[in-house]
């Protein structure tokens, strides 16, 4: 069982830059591919960005050039570094772990932390 937990939400101003982390429990998490996902308000949760184990990255074009996955397996902890940051880009914010290295499927989530971007 892998338990993943998100901080680093708030409030911010358009233009600002932000940093969310995921931390997560288990002894493999440098076997795991983890990624970002989205909800904003009356949305469906989407895409955000990814990185594998191998440190191979994707992004939703909507975010691409202005954030950036890392990840650090010696604390165990992904990371989501927002910068430009726009007003729609105002959601709840997951992280994900998907375990398998040969099928991505996102069985492990976070319970999200709120990212508001104010015009």
């Amino acid at each position: 069982q892998v338990q993943l937990v998100e901080s680093g939400g708030g409030l911010v101003q358009a233009g600002d830059s932000l940093r969310l982390s995921c931390a997560a429990s288990g002894r493999t998490f440098s076997s795991y591919r983890m990624g970002w996902f989205r909800q904003a308000p009356g949305k469906e949760r989407e895409f955000v960005a990814t990185i594998s184990w191998s440190g191979s990255t994707d992004y939703a074009d909507s975010v691409k050039g202005r954030f950036t996955i890392s990840r650090d397996n010696a604390k165990n902890t992904a990371y989501l570094q927002m910068n430009s940051l726009k007003p729609e880009d105002t959601a709840v914010y997951y992280c994900a772990a998907s375990p398998s290295r040969l099928v991505v499927r996102y069985d492990y989530w976070g319970q999200g932390t709120q990212l508001t971007v104010s015009s």
